[in-house]
């Protein structure tokens, strides 16, 4: 059996671009996409924080180091720059292979700097 795990994502990244007439996508900075383990053109799900937005769109590239966050094409319709979302990618692994995996979580600061990178979240109490 195949289950669909948590891979990766880039947590509480600020959108620095919306450009709507450029080809729908979302750019990244190159160091962010390899820290949390995307792909380029990998598909990926967006979860703006500030509007409630959940969309899905692929990862291209933006230039490393920059620190872009660029919702493209359609995706430019559902945000504002400064919202903060979570952009996240997902992985069909089988049941032994689950058992092993540890996700690359990536939190950012408002300026989308790394704050710390980990694999595992705390568990949630009342």
């Amino acid at each position: 059996m195949q289950v669909t795990l948590l891979k990766g994502k880039l947590h509480m990244a600020s959108v620095t671009q919306a450009e709507l007439w450029y080809d729908g996508s979302c750019a990244i900075d190159k160091d962010l996409v390899e820290l949390a383990g995307f792909r380029e053109f990998e598909k990926i799900d967006i979860y703006n924080v500030d509007n409630g937005e959940r969309f899905h769109t692929y990862v291209i590239l933006a230039e490393a180091g920059s620190g872009t966050i660029s919702m493209n094409g359609a995706a430019a319709r559902r945000v504002q720059v400064g919202d903060r979302v979570i952009i996240a990618a997902y992985g069909q692994l089988d049941e032994a292979e689950a058992d092993q995996f540890k996700p690359k979580l990536v939190y950012l600061n408002k300026d989308n700097s790394v704050e710390r990178s980990t694999n595992t979240i705390p568990m949630q109490k009342d």
